[in-house]
């Protein structure tokens, strides 16, 4: 069995003291899903402040002017992770590659459709079509695949949002405790810069408004 994980690489949150974070994983990749701890999604939240340079030395000092200027000289927000792939029965394992960013996540529905897509590197993950099946492989283009079809992985990606959803909504929560004035601004911000509950097409593209 094939399972799908939005992952965060959490490198980003050693030493933040700005608001309470869990301790982090062996192999620092943290699953964002409805399961998480409120701890582990201000862990999440911390990488986020941290990657895009957003200065919070308390959550009292985040304000809406603050974020607000931020977001405009960034021209948005990006995240270390993307999507990993486990099977379960070979345990095989292929992890969101380097530079390519939690921000690209729906990237994938072009390697649904058929298409070439610069998924990163170090770690590299290579695709490989087969007629209407998809391999999966980490690095070595020799190792060991994950062997998906592409009606498999169109499944996968609506799992996957499925999880973002269920992040973001945690989110939501933790926002109205520790940034309540800011709570309503930052979830649409996230949602809308991480591309989180839009609507796909039945293409596997975003719909239009």
């Amino acid at each position: 069995m094939v399972i799908v994980e939005v992952v965060l690489e959490t490198y980003d949150a050693v030493d933040f003291t700005a608001w309470p974070i869990a301790e982090p994983l062996s192999d620092r990749l943290l699953a964002l899903s409805e399961r998480m701890s409120l701890a582990d999604v201000g862990t999440a939240m911390a990488v986020i402040f941290s990657y895009n340079n957003i200065p919070v030395t308390h959550a009292a000092d985040l304000t809406e002017a603050h974020l607000q200027r931020h977001l405009a000289e960034a021209e948005g927000l990006s995240a270390p992770g993307g999507l990993r792939f486990r099977d379960t029965t070979t345990n095989v394992t292929v992890s969101p590659g380097c530079c390519f960013g939690l921000e690209n996540w729906r990237d994938w529905w072009d390697v649904a459709r058929g298409q070439e897509s610069w998924l990163g590197h170090d770690p590299t993950p290579h695709i490989t079509h087969v007629g209407h099946v998809i391999q999966l492989r980490q690095d070595d283009e020799d190792s060991l695949s994950i062997e998906i079809t592409r009606g498999e992985l169109s499944g996968l990606l609506a799992t996957a949002q499925q999880h973002f959803s269920g992040f973001l909504g945690l989110a939501q929560q933790w926002a109205a405790v520790t940034t309540p004035e800011l709570a309503d601004l930052l979830i649409s911000v996230l949602d809308r810069y991480f591309a989180i509950t839009e609507a796909f097409s039945s293409s596997g593209g975003l719909e239009t408004q």
